[in-house]
């Protein structure tokens, strides 16, 4: 008895600790582009951590969406939404970019536990990282809206998202068309 008592125990401490290794973070670069965004700084502090100039039409936004690349979590993809369309599986050490008509607009994660709406307005840029939070089975994404200043210096130690990962290629314009 006290050998499957040991065994149960053993196995408790085991599963927590997994379970504790899911937290996390990740950002973007273009395949589509059009004229001059209205953040000359912000833009050319991302160009040349891709070396892929990004434009925008003047009448469309940004939303920049990465996640940090960390050996914890690192199998989970949690699923991008925007507006009830699916637009991409997120991955470890990667980033990616929508283009957006100006106006009200919603994200959030699958599962619907973390999200934002936003009021974008003509050739805006936002950034959004998305970190693991532990769960009692699996780990749950965290979309939280950053700064441009982190974001940007976050954003040069990532990968663009492979077009593999990608669900709305009308949507998604910024992003590596060369991992399919």
């Amino acid at each position: 008895m006290k050998i499957i008592s040991k065994l149960i125990f053993l196995t408790l401490i085991l599963f927590s600790a997994s379970q504790a290794c899911f937290s996390q973070n990740q950002p973007a670069t273009s395949v589509k582009a059009v004229e001059s965004p209205i953040q000359p700084t912000v833009n050319s502090e991302i160009k040349s951590a891709t070396d892929n100039g990004i434009k925008i039409q003047s009448n469309q936004s940004l939303i920049y969406f990465y996640r940090l690349k960390s050996f914890v979590g690192s199998a989970l993809e949690p699923m991008v939404l925007c507006d009830d369309k699916k637009i991409a599986k997120m991955d470890n050490g990667r980033y990616f970019a929508i283009s957006i008509t100006p106006g009200k607009h919603s994200c959030y994660i699958g599962d619907k536990k973390s999200g934002f709406e936003v009021d974008i307005k003509s050739g805006e840029f936002r950034y959004v990282k998305i970190t693991l939070e532990a769960g009692f089975w699996i780990g749950h994404g965290i979309m939280t809206l950053v700064q441009p200043e982190q974001a940007i210096f976050e954003i040069k130690t990532l990968k663009l998202l492979g077009a593999n990962k990608i669900k709305d290629r009308d949507s998604v314009t910024i992003f590596d068309a060369t991992k399919h």
